[in-house]
């Protein structure tokens, strides 16, 4: 609902708002998995299908009926009280900032949700590496905790209550309450009146996202139909707490539009998945004929281990994300933050500090690689300037400029064997009459050691340099790594 938000200050239209709000709730992986856990494939189609169903439904209807000067005054009014209060948008994960985690940078504040965002972004803006260098340093690792750990700090709560209230609900709600509520039988007048209920009771419900499952599985025990299930996962979006949102963030008339068009949609949706898989004969069985107070939850079991493993990871991520080190210095490749006693490396007159001896032997190839030399249209006048330039041995030969694809290589050999030993003008031959097959080359984010290695192996003083795509970034020299 913040991104919502912030994108609907922005000038996004209110049809895209509320699909983006439906989507990032609704079509989400965690989602997903829950419904496929507790009730299988034929409900997570469901979701998905009618998703999809539900916001072209949206669509229409938000422009059908779209109050567009309450909506350009929402928009107006919202801008003008975070501009009183000074508030932005965080930069790493769109929800509202806060003055308690800022960074100054180019004269204005940035303000971020959480002290983890406010670190992911100073990372971000120290790296220089690529997304590889990033995903196997420590600096990856954090991001990543982080992004579990804030997922996490969104859900919790609504899994708990989701856990807690389908509990009381299974346990002390007798069927006969869902059969007054819910019209039992089939046909198309059943399946709209318990797609309507199921709406109505998710609104009053105060559970929403994750925590609507459980309690979705307690109706689906008491009987409810497929249509009202499917309405109630659909319609966390319009329970009373998210109502309340809002109102706050937009006015009671805009939020008087939103629940009555989603209120329809939701229902339109569940009733039109019920009647379309019955057509397809794929509407499932209640709890396979077990009720939830029959079903067994627990048992050592393959599920009980993939469980434990679980555990196992999210604590090793917690751990990555509270274990961050500290120091006053930024790792240039990966971001980090380094102490006095790391790893360091100077490079024209400057120290540079690493978090570990990869993310160093990454930045020196990169900082004595040579520039890129030449194609095979070139002279070879051009290949020998280069080389001279660079210091190095080795001029890489790429495809065309554009694309930097290694073709071969020009060596201080090539030059003077095939040009000057013929008494040719270096001027007139092009460098694909004196070119060769590169005997080896190195990664980008090869490790020094390897690298000089591969330079004693093949007998050469230069390598050139490649990134994931085969591209040509440069050359390294033995001169270059020697002692590192």
């Amino acid at each position: 609902m913040a991104i919502g938000k912030g994108i609907f200050k922005k000038g996004a239209h209110p049809v895209n708002v509320l699909a983006f709000m439906f989507a990032s709730t609704n079509l989400i992986v965690e989602l997903g998995l829950m419904i496929l856990i507790f009730f299988g494939w034929e409900f997570l189609l469901a979701e998905i299908l009618g998703g999809v169903v539900l916001i072209a439904i949206m669509a229409v209807l938000v422009r059908w009926t779209l109050p567009e000067a309450i909506f350009d005054e929402a928009r107006e009014t919202l801008n003008a009280s975070d501009e009183a209060r000074k508030v932005g948008g965080d930069p790493v994960c769109g929800t509202e900032g806060s003055d308690e985690f800022t960074v100054q940078e180019g004269g204005r504040t940035l303000r971020f949700c959480s002290e983890g965002c406010r670190e992911s972004y100073r990372q971000q803006a120290a790296a220089k590496g690529s997304w590889r260098d990033v995903a196997f340093s420590w600096s990856g690792w954090f991001r990543l905790g982080n992004q579990y750990r804030r997922e996490w700090s969104m859900i919790w709560k609504d899994v708990v209550a989701g856990f807690l209230i389908s509990g009381f609900v299974i346990v002390f709600v007798p069927r006969s309450v869902w059969n007054a509520l819910f019209l039992s039988g089939e046909g198309p007048w059943a399946a709209a009146e318990n797609a309507l209920m199921g709406v109505a009771v998710a609104v009053i419900s105060f559970v929403g996202s994750i925590g609507n499952v459980p309690f979705a599985v307690a109706l689906w025990a008491g009987g409810v139909s497929f249509a009202g299930v499917i309405a109630f996962v659909y319609s966390d979006l319009i329970t009373i707490p998210v109502l309340n949102v809002y109102r706050k963030y937009y006015g009671w008339k805009v939020m008087f539009h939103i629940f009555g068009i989603f209120f329809l949609t939701m229902a339109v949706s569940g009733f039109l998945m019920e009647e379309f898989f019955a057509l397809l004969g794929i509407i499932p069985e209640v709890a396979s004929g077990q009720s939830a107070r029959e079903q067994e939850y627990f048992s050592f079991n393959y599920t009980f281990w993939v469980n434990l493993l679980a555990v196992g990871l999210s604590g090793f991520l917690y751990w990555v994300y509270r274990a961050k080190p500290k120091g006053p210095y930024r790792d240039p490749v990966c971001g980090m933050p380094v102490p006095e006693d790391a790893p360091e490396e100077m490079v024209d007159g400057e120290t540079f500090r690493f978090c570990s001896k990869r993310c160093r032997s990454r930045f020196v190839i990169r900082a004595r690689s040579g520039p890129f030399q030449g194609t095979p249209r070139d002279t070879a006048a051009h290949a020998a300037k280069s080389m001279r330039e660079s210091g190095c041995g080795c001029a890489p030969v790429v495809e065309q400029a554009e694309n930097l694809k290694l073709v071969g290589v020009v060596t201080e050999r090539d030059v003077c064997c095939g040009v000057a030993a013929d008494d040719r003008q270096a001027s007139e031959v092009r460098v694909a009459e004196i070119m060769r097959p590169p005997s080896a080359c190195c990664a980008a984010d090869e490790p020094v050691e390897e690298v000089r290695r591969k330079l004693h192996e093949h007998r050469t003083t230069s390598l050139p340099v490649v990134d994931q795509a085969a591209c040509c970034c440069g050359t390294v020299s033995s001169h270059s790594v020697a002692g590192r």
